[in-house]
């Protein structure tokens, strides 16, 4: 139900066509709410059939037409209640990897080091990307100043909220290897560190 608010947030920012708010959504809300261009397809369509977006097709030469969706007075009704609403319950964290480090202990931690390096290459990714997406909006200004002016603060807000994310999951990979790297170093030859104490 959450992706109907996200999709309805995004068209905040003005009219898009679904390619476009696709990349609006690789940008601005995949840190905290990811979706397929699939997804958002199928969301669109239904929230142009609950009246909440409207639909126009705009006539391209040489590529198929396009349709371009805008917010509704009731979708802004909509969204404005949704907004008010404390959440249904507070966020879950669901990771894979949380899994693998807990089921490490008897196996091979250069399985584990690699899977902690790889996400550390994938935090610092998007890292570099939600940093390149601030300056993009800053364009020049301080923080500071944004905050105080900008008409609309909550895309910057969400932006800090995933690169403190980030920068935390880079600082927890960094602990990891640390812990890793001790118990090699203290292990004696030919054991298997135990767990840690």
């Amino acid at each position: 139900m959450s992706l109907r608010y996200a999709v309805l947030a995004a068209l905040l920012e003005g009219e898009a066509s679904g390619y476009e708010l696709s990349k609006t959504f690789d940008v601005s809300l995949a840190n905290f709410w990811p979706a397929t261009p699939q997804q958002l397809y199928r969301e669109l369509e239904r929230l142009a059939g609950d009246g909440l977006v409207r639909a126009r097709t705009v006539q391209q030469e040489r590529r198929p037409n396009k349709r371009m969706f805008t917010l509704t007075e009731a979708g802004r009704a909509e969204l404005s209640a949704f907004a008010a609403q404390m959440p249904k319950r507070p966020a879950a964290l669901r990771d894979e990897l949380l899994i693998k480090v807990q089921a490490m202990d008897g196996g091979d931690p250069e399985i584990t080091r690699a899977l902690i390096e790889e996400r550390m290459g994938w935090a610092r990714g998007k890292l570099g990307r939600y940093r390149r997406v601030r300056d993009r909006l800053l364009d020049g200004r301080t923080e500071e100043e944004f905050l105080r002016t900008a008409e609309r603060v909550g895309p910057y807000l969400t932006l800090m909220g995933g690169i403190a994310l980030e920068e935390e999951n880079l600082r927890w990979c960094e602990r990891v290897l640390a812990v890793l790297a001790r118990r090699r170093d203290t292990a004696p030859s030919g054991a298997v560190p135990g767990p840690d104490r």
